[in-house]
């Protein structure tokens, strides 16, 4: 079986893991699964969290010559920062939806350059909740926002698995069929 285990940079694991605990609380605030837990209670930890710790690590990515890495970081901690200190501002649902919208289209882009399935995978579904939001935030539906949490919480989780598997050497791809036996040999 081949795992395709990395440990990874030390730098990508602590950003993983920013990035999948403020996936998860910004994720299960949306969902309504925790009573009298809403979206907005992932504030600090978006601000701190998901911000300023997921965009440092993204600077040391860059000096690590790790550019996959310290643009996606860079990005997503400005997102979150930009999130967490415009929060409860007072803006109009289609200006939030807008900035949604673009960051989707940030993680979009960080979806197809990604180096692994793993992380193609975090942030595909980070993708498809931003733009769940944003649609939920145009039109001011509950359900698309919850669906949106969901996918969010989703992406939290393999945003955690990918550093907990880099830590505990964990396989990070699926097994891989082995071919059959059937080759032709040369005669000799």
């Amino acid at each position: 079986m081949d795992n395709d285990v990395s440990a990874g940079s030390t730098t990508t694991v602590v950003g993983r893991l920013a990035l999948g605990v403020t996936l998860l609380a910004f994720g299960l605030g949306y969902t309504d699964v925790i009573d009298g837990v809403t979206a907005s209670d992932a504030v600090s930890l978006a601000h701190y969290l998901g911000g300023v710790a997921l965009f440092v690590a993204g600077l040391l990515a860059f000096r690590d010559r790790d550019t996959a890495t310290g643009t996606a970081f860079s990005a997503l901690g400005a997102l979150w920062f930009t999130w967490a200190v415009s929060a409860g501002s007072q803006v109009s649902d289609n200006a939030a939806g807008l900035f949604l919208l673009l960051f989707a289209l940030v993680t979009l882009t960080l979806a197809l350059a990604g180096r692994d399935p793993l992380t193609q995978g975090t942030y595909g579904l980070f993708f498809v909740s931003l733009v769940l939001l944003a649609i939920a935030q145009f039109a001011a539906n509950g359900s698309l926002a919850k669906a949106g949490g969901w996918f969010a919480v989703a992406a939290g989780a393999a945003a955690w698995y990918a550093a907990t598997a880099a830590l505990a050497h964990w396989p990070t791809a699926l097994p891989r069929r082995a071919a059959s036996g059937r080759g032709v040999t040369a005669a000799g």
